[in-house]
């Protein structure tokens, strides 16, 4: 339990060094693209105009953010995409920060936590209310019969009487600067959370842009192995004709380049669904009629720029996740001084002015009227003495609330040091997997190509040469494998630091491999 409630300490002071590097003032111009990504495409917005209209493309700190929700309304209009354009992944991400309703409820939260804040801050004003009150009223005033006959008077009482109220809260031993504490701390984390929403956005537009990218490659390949084995087929049936092989190699070759056909139906069809899952996470209607800029000349990663501790550290530092939570930790201390300010007393103003006229009638005689000013004022010192046990209760529910964050940023902080670890390790497993694959496509392909050329000669026989084709086949498809694995990884890395949508140096270069990292 002390190990446990030191490293709660700990973190929680850490919390408040992340909150104030959160919230340093944002100082780059409108116009920079933000850059995310080490593959070579630009995370980003390329106007300024975009930057003006819509805050996810300006979503730099926590403060920021915040600021730009509580001024900025969502687009009502969606943006529909043009089936003759080919997009790239900045333009994808663009579109889906506009047009995903994930983003817009997290816009419209952040709005909202800002509005709170204005409620709260509005408590330290005075209260003023405008009366206009209008009225009749009939009493019977009991007299003795000596002086009324009746032994009652009947008094009729028109009035009009227009007035002010004021109420104003002169002191209350830090309650409201506990409340508007909270709410800044709640703005803040509704900002974070706005930031890591777009974050996941983007990192999931980007995992389905690569994602269509790789089934277009497996489709690639698809066509490349049916090709292959049409060669072999070819090949097969020259030989029968020249009576150098049998009609079992034959439908051998033609049962090949059947599953090959077979495959490349598969490929086409899954390249399609792709593209309707791009359509789907970018919030457009689901459509497989769309086009990419898959930027094939584009260098691969192949090393990393950070070791693995600067890559924990700016995680912490950046993932808008940790300043959301440090962000419920401020908010729940702050509530915790609120209730504790519940058991002081308050100070407080009440004043009233009003015109009271009055034309009041009685039966037994004529009475005067009267218009004049009225007015009162109270200071009063208010102490709830009991309660019943509602200060105790909401004190050891904000208390356990404070206690329940705090162990929230314990579990997140770890989680984001496994993430990280995660992304590291499969980032450079896809660096020699890739390697590995360029190897094996290389020596499959040279491999094919001898069996065949020997076959032609009748030195091997067809099943050597069927045996290498699938080999060769299989080299095709784990090249792609390998090739998408590098690219997710790059994004993995990016978004797992908490440094999409940022201008923060990338993690991974497409330079020479370092093993030093």
């Amino acid at each position: 339990m002390l190990k446990h409630f030191v490293r709660a300490a700990l973190l929680a002071l850490r919390c408040h060094s992340i909150i104030l590097a959160f919230a340093r003032p944002f100082r780059e111009g409108a116009g920079t693209l933000v850059r995310g990504l080490s593959v070579g495409l630009l995370f980003g917005i390329a106007s300024a105009n975009a930057c003006q209209a819509q805050c996810s493309a300006v979503a730099s700190t926590p403060q920021y953010a915040s600021d730009c929700a509580a001024r900025a309304i969502p687009k009502d209009k969606i943006t529909e995409i043009n089936a003759a354009h080919s997009y790239s992944l900045a333009e994808l991400v663009d579109i889906a920060e506009q047009n995903n309703p994930t983003t817009r409820i997290a816009w419209e939260e952040a709005k909202q936590r800002a509005e709170s804040l204005g409620i709260a801050r509005s408590e330290y004003f005075p209260i003023l209310v405008g009366i206009a009150a209008f009225g009749d009223s009939r009493q019977i005033s009991p007299f003795p019969a000596a002086i009324v006959p009746k032994g009652y008077s009947m008094v009729e009482a028109p009035f009009a009487q227009p007035a002010i109220t004021l109420d104003y809260l002169l002191f209350d031993f830090g309650k409201r600067e506990a409340k508007v504490d909270a709410a800044l701390a709640q703005k803040l984390a509704a900002g974070a959370n706005f930031i890591h929403t777009n974050q996941e956005v983007a990192f999931r537009v980007a995992t389905a842009y690569y994602n269509l990218v790789t089934a277009q490659e497996r489709l690639q390949a698809a066509r490349e192995t049916l090709k292959t084995a049409q060669t072999t087929q070819d090949a097969a049936e020259f030989q029968l004709a020249n009576g150098r092989s049998t009609m079992p190699d034959v439908l051998n070759a033609r049962a090949e380049t059947a599953q090959a056909t077979f495959d490349l139906e598969s490929a086409q069809g899954d390249e399609m669904v792709a593209r309707v899952q791009l359509t789907e996470e970018i919030g457009v209607e689901p459509t497989p009629n769309i086009l990419i800029n898959a930027q094939e000349n584009t260098p691969l990663p192949q090393t990393l720029t950070m070791s693995i501790e600067e890559l924990i550290d700016r995680a912490v530092q950046s993932r808008p996740d940790l300043a959301e939570q440090a962000a419920e930790i401020r908010a729940a201390n702050d509530e915790v001084r609120s209730a504790r300010a519940d058991y002081r007393p308050r100070v407080t103003l009440s004043a009233s002015g009003a015109q009271t006229s009055l034309w009041p009638t009685a039966d037994s005689g004529p009475l005067g009227n009267a218009s004049q000013p009225t007015w009162s004022a109270t200071v009063a010192v208010q102490w709830r003495i009991f309660d019943g046990g509602a200060r105790k209760h909401a004190l050891g529910q904000a208390e356990s609330r404070k206690r329940e964050e705090q162990d929230k940023m314990i579990d997140l902080h770890d989680r984001t040091t496994r993430e990280v670890w995660s992304a590291y390790i499969g980032f450079r497993t896809a660096i020699q997997k890739q390697r590995a694959a360029v190897a094996l496509l290389e020596s499959a392909s040279t491999s094919y190509d001898a069996s065949l050329e020997a076959y032609k000669y009748g030195v091997r026989t067809l099943v050597d040469v069927v045996t290498a084709q699938r080999q060769l086949a299989q080299a095709r498809l784990s090249s792609v494998a390998a090739r998408s694995e590098l690219l997710l990884g790059a994004v993995d890395l990016e978004f797992v630091t908490g440094n999409l949508l940022r201008s923060q140096p990338p993690a991974t270069s497409s330079g020479k491999h370092e093993d030093a990292k």
